[in-house]
């Protein structure tokens, strides 16, 4: 590896670590459940290959296993991945020119390489595809590792998967609180909270993520078109 890769890997590694405890823990979680469902880990790496939508794999576990009809779970999983399109939206401008990785790039845009890579500034030392592919190849290596281990372990013991979920939630918070401390302007934050509380009040939890992401998008893309124009936003 030439020193020019290394430096940014060097760089990228240190953005990945809380997703890495994550997605150790949440993949381990989806490869038992996929062993007590009798998929061995064969099955666990193309999913967390191919398909790597944390969300859509556990659901695809139970649709594996139910045998649905092929429309029905790309109909189920559009729904639940529906909300990547305001992520590849709002990527456009931070992913336009590069060339070596673009494709992979997308395809690995999962919620937390979202929220590391969005509000990343690259050193200009330093080449960004390459940071951008090490945080993008880091976290998915991470959650494959875990699935795969957790389906090894399915083989050997009873696991209660009740409540482990919860991880992804304190995922969340964890990469919010570092992106909150590392940002001297909190008001992009205070948008996505605000719109993501009405959106719950006015949906409910099951269907608030779309309309939420739609309101955040509106107003965050006045607010930065203003900025480029000089008229002063958010007071």
């Amino acid at each position: 590896m030439d020193k020019e890769k290394a430096a940014a890997l060097r760089y990228a590694f240190p953005k990945t670590v809380p997703v890495m405890v994550g997605y150790l823990f949440l993949g381990a979680a989806y490869g038992i459940l996929m062993k007590v469902n009798g998929f061995g880990i064969w099955w666990v790496l193309a999913m967390s290959g191919l398909v790597y939508a944390g969300s859509l794999q556990y659901v695809g576990v139970t649709l594996l296993a139910s045998m649905v009809s092929p429309v029905y779970g790309f109909l189920m999983g559009l729904m639940i991945n529906a909300r990547h399109l305001f992520y590849g939206i709002s990527m456009l401008g931070r992913y336009r020119g590069l060339k070596k990785f673009r494709n992979y790039l997308i395809f690995a845009l999962t919620d937390e390489t979202f929220s590391v890579v969005c509000g990343e500034r690259v050193p200009l030392r330093l080449d960004k595809e390459w940071v951008y592919l090490w945080i993008s190849l880091l976290n998915q290596l991470y959650w494959v590792a875990g699935s795969v281990g957790g389906n090894i372990m399915g083989g050997f013991m009873n696991f209660d998967t009740k409540g482990l979920d919860f991880a992804l939630t304190a995922l969340f918070v964890v990469i919010f609180t570092d992106q909150w401390k590392s940002q001297k302007d909190h008001r992009p934050a205070l948008v996505g909270v605000f719109c993501s509380v009405v959106c719950v009040k006015v949906w409910g939890a099951g269907a608030f993520i779309i309309p939420a992401m739609a309101g955040i998008l509106v107003i965050l893309s006045v607010w930065y078109k203003g900025k480029k124009k000089g008229v002063k936003s958010f007071g």
